[in-house]
């Protein structure tokens, strides 16, 4: 009885604490933010089916809920909405692009019930952004927040129209930050914002708040498995937002800063490999001919971990790092390189909406010599061609239980660099079997399906 007289006692004390802190009253952040919410409705043309198929899945009690205006679609359009935010007193207002890519009509819809035509001025596929305008004055405009001070742990507000269920209000946490994740172009340009707040179709574009009322980042994706918020939600942060839009409204157009290299994340026995004391880090795979980083003396096997005062954890912060960055603008990338930190005078280079990267395809060739349990043979010349090699020996088998299965080597593979040397043709590998240190680790460099890979390979000790 003593015990459970205790336990109530502490949760007695638990609550009090909790109630006597204070939890956060959103009351006033809804008030004064929420008449610079807008709703973003569009008209597609019949191609565009995605947030009409959205709306189409919804249960019929809530189908009523979506404003059709003038009834149901006609076979050549089909109609969306989304969620946006004033930015400017003279109508500008921000969204997704995927909100409306391809929209043959946009309205924007104040929470007053007001209804503007918008002009799209501008669009960036990369970071799913959209700039709009409206033809109003003296509208109520959101700012955007220093998301540098941003933390996990603290609370955030969305507002946006779920469902078309018009200007709902949900809040959370900041689960995590500088989340990478593929946009529809394929990149990783955006450090998202993860949240547990609740967001759903229909909120995305709309603004996701800090205490103070300010805008720390656009809601733009979901995780789901039911199409609806399971507490997995992501958010552009304001950074991203504040550099689009501003491109956007100057120039029409946006440029990001770009290297030209191929990267890959650091694990144990690639920091071991390259004299890291821990894994951290961006390791270059590939320097593209030409590029940024190729006339700097970048090289493929450094690792970058820093870049313009900021530090590089993995190879996701790269792209977020350099990506911010002007066209044109000088600055210093550490790299560690054979062991050492040096560090290097890079001109960032800029990467045009439209640009993209090719991936080229390898394939199996016929011999047989064994390295660290790699079977290779003489790649096939016209293969080192296509993929614009000048040597390279292919991985035509995998000896079971091996360094080379360990670490995660594939048949097929084509290995260009094993350790410190080149590895253009056969008898390159003999050199380093004669110098291989039993419990050391070698970066191994491979070319697998058209892109380049660095893999630690650890050399096996007498009592392996």
């Amino acid at each position: 009885m003593m015990g459970r007289a205790l336990i109530y006692i502490v949760s007695i004390a638990f609550i009090a604490r909790v109630a006597a802190s204070g939890l956060p009253d959103f009351a006033d952040i809804v008030e004064s933010s929420a008449p610079a919410v807008v709703k973003i409705l569009v008209e597609y043309e019949s191609e565009n089916l995605r947030n009409q198929e959205q709306i189409e899945e919804l249960p019929e009690y809530l189908r009523r809920f979506f404003d059709f205006r003038g009834g149901p679609p006609v076979p050549r359009e089909r109609a969306g909405m989304g969620s946006g935010f004033i930015i400017s007193e003279d109508g500008y207002v921000v969204t997704n692009n995927h909100v409306v890519e391809n929209a043959r009509q946009i309205l924007v819809r104040l929470p007053d019930r007001q209804e503007y035509d918008a002009t799209l001025v501008g669009t960036d596929p990369r970071s799913d952004l959209a700039v709009l305008k409206i033809e109003a004055q003296d509208l109520p405009a959101l700012p955007l927040a220093d998301d540098e001070q941003l933390r996990v742990g603290q609370w955030v507000l969305a507002i946006g129209s779920p469902f078309s269920l018009d200007f709902s209000v949900t809040a959370g946490i900041v689960s995590a930050v500088g989340r990478s994740l593929p946009t529809e172009m394929g990149d990783n340009y955006v450090p998202f914002i993860q949240t547990d707040v609740a967001i759903n179709p229909g909120n995305s574009g709309g603004p996701l708040f800090n205490l103070e009322g300010e805008v720390i980042g656009v809601n733009s994706q979901i995780f789901t498995r039911s199409g609806g918020s399971i507490g997995l939600s992501f958010a552009i942060p304001a950074s991203v937002v504040r550099n689009v839009v501003t491109q956007i409204q100057e120039t029409g157009v946006v440029e990001r800063g770009w290297l030209g290299v191929s990267i890959q994340d650091v694990d144990r026995n690639l920091a071991d490999s390259f004299g890291l004391d821990r894994p951290r880090g961006a390791l270059i795979a590939q320097v593209g001919g030409d590029s940024p980083a190729d006339k700097a003396g970048l090289l493929s096997g450094d690792v970058i971990i820093q870049f313009d005062d900021e530090e590089i954890e993995t190879s996701a912060d790269l792209p977020h790092v350099v990506g911010l960055i002007a066209p044109g603008t000088r600055c210093e990338a550490v790299v560690i390189r054979e062991g050492s930190e040096i560090a290097v005078e890079v001109e960032v280079g800029g990467l045009g909406a439209n640009q993209v990267a090719r991936v080229g395809r390898g394939v199996v060739s016929d011999g047989s010599s064994t390295v660290l349990g790699m079977r290779v043979a003489p790649a096939d010349p016209t293969v080192l061609s296509e993929l614009s090699l000048a040597g390279g020996v292919e991985v035509v088998g995998i000896e079971s239980q091996s360094p080379a299965a360990e670490a995660g080597v594939r048949e097929g593979d084509i290995l260009t660099r094993l350790g410190s040397r080149p590895i253009g043709r056969m008898r390159d590998l003999e050199d380093v079997q004669n110098e291989l240190i039993p419990g050391t680790s070698l970066p191994a460099r491979l070319i697998r399906a058209g892109s380049p890979l660095f893999i630690g390979i650890r050399v096996p000790t007498a009592d392996d």
